[in-house]
């Protein structure tokens, strides 16, 4: 049997790169190689791509707090609307390559966002996660949240501002509204990047400015006391949820630290000690807000349980983490799918996906 062409696509110019390069690592060690072929396309933090050597492609590989991608490799790119030899590679002699699948682990800006899904829609590239529609879309907590409330599903309380209105914002007006503490977020970010909680009026200002520093825009959310749950969600047409994990953190919050460097960070509970028609709920709702955000292949829905056993959303997360401590993989592993049978669904989903979008007329 002929190997499927996966070109793993990692790194990256957002804050989460070392997030990707761990993701990457992992999905390399699990994915089934009697059945794919890894083409490895790593993006540094200026943007450039080149080809890595599988086995050898990471500085401190097993350090999650130093991992850095070695600079080394030609040169590559994709040539738009090819149906083969996609893949181009500069060097003394230029040559082409085919690739049948893209899967991006790009966490954040620059990849989670639709940007590098856009690219690959143009280069008629079949890829792994939702279009740049679904992903876009996911990106920006304030767009989502608008969305969510309203197709009826619950969401934290929160006001959105753009770096031109920073000058205006009025503690007394925040405190009004959404009470305090509050946290301050940047809009388009993940992996708790930029993130600030916020207790009393000298906090707020210096927490704004940190969230400003990364987006354009920020969002400022109230303080709901209670659990972290989150549900992973895995399909096109028909999704399918998977059990229902909680986050305990040890800090006072799930910081990016506790999700990627600490793994003593947050006790992960799979599945989450709640009332079974509370996780059928949690489950009912991933499974709706992920259609109303336009996703299809993957996401990872968080909420939060309010001790009255309150469901709200907190974010969708397209390209959810794969590192060894992160809870897509392992909420599907407890849910009877492997790490390495989670891979092969994903990019099967994407192949799928791409025969349905040839037999769109692109003619009139």
């Amino acid at each position: 049997m002929m190997k499927i062409t996966v070109a793993l696509l990692f790194g990256g110019k957002s804050t989460e790169h070392e997030v990707s390069l761990q993701s990457a690592k992992n999905i390399i060690n699990a994915i089934d190689k009697e059945k794919y072929e890894l083409t490895l396309i790593g993006i540094d933090k200026r943007g450039q791509w080149f080809l890595c050597d599988q086995e050898d492609f990471l500085i401190n590989g097993d350090s999650p707090k130093d991992i850095m991608l070695k600079h080394k490799g030609l040169a590559v790119a994709f040539q738009m609307g090819k149906d083969s030899e996609q893949l181009i590679c500069f060097a003394e002699k230029t040559f082409t390559k085919s690739i049948d699948v893209v899967f991006p682990i790009l966490h954040g800006t620059y990849g989670e966002d639709g940007t590098v899904q856009g690219l690959l829609t143009l280069a008629n590239i079949p890829f792994v996660g939702p279009s740049p529609l679904g992903s876009g879309i996911g990106m920006d907590k304030d767009v989502a949240k608008r969305l969510l409330r309203d197709a009826g599903i619950p969401v934290a309380k929160s006001l959105t501002y753009h770096q031109w209105e920073q000058p205006g914002i009025n503690f007394e007006a925040v405190v009004e509204q959404l009470g305090l503490p509050v946290f301050v977020k940047p809009a388009s970010l993940g992996s708790s990047v930029g993130i600030s909680k916020v207790k009393q009026q000298d906090e707020l200002f210096a927490a704004i400015k940190e969230a400003f520093a990364f987006d354009h825009k920020i969002i400022i959310e109230e303080c709901i006391e209670g659990q972290e749950i989150e549900c992973a969600i895995l399909g096109n047409e028909i999704p399918i949820a998977s059990a229902v994990g909680a986050i305990i953190p040890q800090q006072e919050f799930y910081s990016y630290a506790a999700k990627y460097i600490d793994d003593q960070g947050a006790a992960i509970q799979i599945p989450a000690d709640i009332p079974k028609e509370i996780a059928a709920l949690v489950q009912e709702l991933a499974i709706k807000a992920f259609q109303v955000l336009c996703c299809e292949g993957m996401a990872r829905v968080d909420f939060f349980l309010t001790k009255e056993h309150n469901v709200l959303i907190n974010e969708i997360n397209t390209i959810p983490g794969f590192t060894k401590i992160s809870m897509y993989p392992k909420l599907w592993g407890i849910s009877g799918i492997s790490y390495t049978d989670l891979i092969d669904r994903l990019i099967q989903l994407a192949l799928e996906r791409n025969i349905k979008d040839k037999s769109i007329r692109k003619s009139y």
